[in-house]
């Protein structure tokens, strides 16, 4: 389908949901970034979907809750946590009771519906709801767990479950940072507390709706989906605050990845999509109109702000609630539908993009160094020979410190990409108990290399840069690898080439696209943003489109003209960045590699731009790549290290020098620069001084007009 008929089509389930209730205190609002208070009741809001009471599965516990609510009765899925604060206190717990689920007294809900639903509404309408059930997710609350727990080993990144206004707002996010915990309202012990918040971020309501729905059309299940799908969301972001504004927004995006990696039964998804507050409980669609899952709140991290969008699976959720909903399909391939009538789709035309995208993902590698930070690269070669970033192997020459992140950052300003505009994108985590990496392999272990291949890492390989190991996607199953360093960039590009030590049989080197990518095509970047080696996941893949190319003008060494040409010197995209990322792949829709992602910036505050990042073209690393092909001759590289003004001030983010604008000045007297002259330096001085003291005039009163900063 197309977008739009994809938007049209599931403005047929989605739905605004608003929960009031007496607040005297004003407490209901905490944890939730906006409200509405007026005359001691608070109002929340967020999005749900709408489904006719067909789907619901026909056992015990279905029939007797249609039995309590009425026989003309739809049925309305969203977030619980809109709902958890007017509960009574008995139901305000970790786990579900087993006693029906009650309001406090004087709470209510209202659904706000399409017109289109109703043949005598055209606007939409409000129509009042009854709190029936509460539904954890445990298969999509433990991988959340999973994710939190191993992604909180570092000194000064700590997670949490919310939106990043919550904080702002009232700082009563619960949080998970290692030795600093924020209780939420009942007391937990610290171990529980990441448990706490994944079921709490994961569990669901079950609403019903006093409506007939004669009208809904049939919607189906996607039976699957893989990473770089697209996703079509419909919400109400702030939506009581202005719902004619803000009723069933549409957002888009992809599927970035999910959790655990490589399972057919995917737990949770990463979505690279833009959501805002009061979105958590919207529905989300392929592009075929199949329903993907449920949108929650966001993934959070405390020390750059930076929101990773969950999806909770449709399949997991009718898993969790299979006493109430009815299962996903079982048959592979095919999606299963509410009703009789199957829609008529077309098959979606983007699946060769996303084979390519698939084939080129497993050239991207996961690099550690010392076990103290990661990052990307990529494989260039069937030889093991790994492209990445130069401030991974040498942070003190970027303003970094060592490599496990300690030291500040008043030292060496990074020339390459200039004073504070920068965030270089690798990332640092700590080793935990029972939670190490594998320690390096002997070599029986791998497969042989060619005798050209040893020779080559004799002779050149570098070993002063620690324990440096590499993970691949080898024959459908991680395998890590020691490697040395081949070379280092020393002006002004941030790259260095790394080498296996043993190469196995069968590696998938990347294709790449040495010409300058047209503004406004896809691009794709895919690496190890936010998630390092204890996460277990594979590369995420995040897209946007090239929003900018910069061009400097290089000299083609390797060319027997020794021609001066303009050659792309930077590219910006709009995919998203995360750190980690560095040494990442930027692909075109052919699966083709256009650039390697360096950097980001930052806010002057520090917190990072991750839609404002910048990459290496392809076109003025095609040396390396050139050098790739046999690894014989290192002047291919030595062309890098050369210096280029242009292209320095480019990576600086400063403008060329404007040419010199011919003015008048006073004429000085020359001064003596003879190195014979045995005048003393303070002779020279007095004399400069008494023949231009005519020169040095009363200046003239300065103005007490205050003159704006333009910064």
């Amino acid at each position: 389908m197309d977008v739009s008929k994809v938007v049209s089509f599931s403005r047929n389930f989605a739905v605004l949901v608003k929960v009031e209730g007496p607040d005297p205190k004003g407490l209901k609002m905490r944890k939730h970034a906006f409200h509405q208070y007026h005359s001691g009741n608070t109002s929340l809001s967020a999005s749900g979907i709408l489904f006719p009471r067909r789907s619901l599965s026909g056992g015990e516990v279905a029939a007797k809750l249609m039995a309590e609510a009425g026989q003309d009765m739809a049925l309305v899925l969203t977030v619980a946590s809109v709902v958890e604060p007017f509960l009574t206190l008995g139901h305000r717990t970790t786990s579900i009771s087993q006693d029906p689920v009650k309001f406090i007294p004087g709470a209510r809900i209202e659904i706000m519906v399409e017109g289109q639903l109703n043949s005598e509404k055209e606007a939409p309408f409000w129509v009042p709801a009854q709190l029936l059930s509460l539904v954890d997710v445990p298969v999509s609350s433990a991988a959340l767990q999973s994710l939190i727990e191993a992604c909180s080993g570092s000194k000064d990144s700590g997670w949490d479950v919310g939106w990043s206004l919550v904080s702002a707002a009232n700082g009563s996010q619960p949080s998970i940072k290692i030795g600093h915990y924020s209780k939420p309202l009942m007391q937990l012990d610290e171990p529980l507390d990441a448990k706490f918040m994944a079921k709490s971020a994961t569990r669901m309501a079950l609403l019903g709706v006093p409506l007939s729905l004669l009208g809904q059309p049939n919607m189906s299940f996607a039976s699957s989906s893989s990473k770089g799908d697209t996703l079509v969301a419909l919400g109400s972001p702030f939506g009581i605050l202005s719902p004619v504004n803000f009723f069933n927004s549409v957002s888009t995006g992809s599927i970035a990845n999910s959790y655990p990696s490589g399972s057919l039964n995917t737990s949770l998804m990463i979505a690279d999509v833009r959501c805002l507050p009061g979105m958590e409980g919207a529905p989300v669609f392929d592009t075929n109109g199949n329903l993907i899952g449920i949108l929650i709140r966001p993934l959070r991290q405390k020390n750059s702000g930076v929101e990773i969008q969950l999806v909770v699976p449709w399949g997991a959720i009718t898993t969790a609630c299979s006493h109430l909903l009815l299962e996903e399909p079982s048959e592979e391939g095919k999606a299963k539908q509410w009703g009789s009538e199957v829609p008529s789709v077309k098959p979606d035309s983007d699946i060769p993009a996303q084979v390519a995208i698939e084939k080129a993902m497993e050239s991207i590698c996961l690099i550690t160094v010392n076990d103290g930070v990661w990052a990307s690269g990529v494989l260039l070669n069937e030889h093991g020979l790994i492209l990445t970033n130069a401030h991974l192997l040498e942070p003190w020459r970027y303003g970094k410190g060592g490599v496990h992140g300690e030291g500040n950052d008043t030292g060496l300003k990074p020339y390459v990409l200039g004073a504070e505009g920068f965030s270089s994108t690798r990332s640092k985590f700590w080793e935990q108990k029972s939670q190490t990496l594998p320690r390096k392999a002997p070599a029986d272990l791998y497969s042989s290399v060619g005798e050209n291949i040893r020779e080559y890492k004799h002779n050149l390989l570098q070993t002063a840069h620690g324990d440096i190991r590499v993970r691949l996607c080898h024959q459908d199953s991680w395998t890590w690898f020691p490697a040395n360093v081949v070379y280092i960039c020393k002006s002004q590009l941030d790259v260095a080439l790394l080498q296996l030590e043993y190469a196995p049989g069968k590696l998938q080197p990347i294709a790449a696209n040495f010409s300058s990518p047209p503004l406004g095509t896809t691009a794709h970047v895919v690496g190890h943003g936010l998630f390092g080696p204890r996460c277990g996941l594979s590369p995420s893949i995040c897209s946007g489109v090239v929003a900018k190319v910069v061009h400097a003008k290089m000299r083609l060494t390797q060319s027997i003209s020794q021609e001066v040409t303009e050659f792309p010197a930077m590219l910006e995209t709009t995919a998203a960045v995360h750190p980690g990322g560095s040494g990442g792949a930027v692909l075109n829709s052919s699966g083709h590699m256009v650039g390697l992602v360096t950097s980001n910036a930052r806010h002057g505050a520090g917190k990072v731009i991750p839609h404002l990042n910048f990459s290496i073209p392809c076109a003025v690393l095609a040396p390396i790549f050139k050098f790739a092909e046999d690894m014989q001759n290192m002047e291919l590289l030595q062309t890098l290290d050369q210096p280029n003004e242009e292209l320095s001030s480019v990576w600086a983010l400063m403008p060329s020098l404007s040419p010199k604008t011919e003015q008048s000045l006073p004429s000085l007297p020359k001064l003596l620069k003879d190195g014979n002259n045995k005048q003393k330096k303070g002779s020279q001085f007095a004399k400069f001084i008494a023949e231009t003291q005519d020169m040095f005039v009363k200046p003239a009163k300065l103005s007490r007009d205050v003159i704006p900063s333009k910064l």
